[in-house]
């Protein structure tokens, strides 16, 4: 039993929709997993920043550069790990937006795949009434 050419093509469709599901969903857990590891930084960094304000002012501060610490001024330690907050927080919020995104194509992605399903099924009853 050959099947139709209209089948055949809403097979095809069908099948490029699965494949364009499935990019998304590996879109979506590579989201997933760059924004749990801003999420880490961004508690890191709010964990640095509480540690830098309970410092006196003439307290030493020092920063990691490679295998060397340098003494660094509090005040441009402080500012500097507020701007890391700062862009690790814009990140996060793009983040969000970029996953919205993706989870709206995703189901739209779905939702024509459940069309093609109901298609395809539809033509191969019709096809076997005949």
């Amino acid at each position: 039993m050959a099947s139709s050419p209209a089948l055949r093509e809403v097979q095809r469709d069908l099948e490029t929709q699965a494949n364009a599901l499935s990019k998304l969903q590996k879109d979506i857990a590579k989201n997933h997993q760059v924004r749990k590891q801003y999420t880490i930084q961004l508690g890191e960094n709010e964990l640095v920043l509480k540690e830098l304000e309970l410092l006196n002012e003439n307290a030493n501060v020092y920063k990691l550069i490679g295998p060397v610490l340098v003494k660094q001024d509090l005040a441009e330690a402080n500012a500097n790990v507020r701007k890391r907050i700062e862009y690790i927080s814009a990140e996060l919020k793009r983040l969000d937006g970029t996953l919205q995104d993706l989870e709206d194509k995703q189901n739209s992605k779905r939702d024509s795949i459940l069309k093609l399903q109901q298609k395809i099924q539809a033509l191969q009853a019709g096809k076997s009434k005949s």
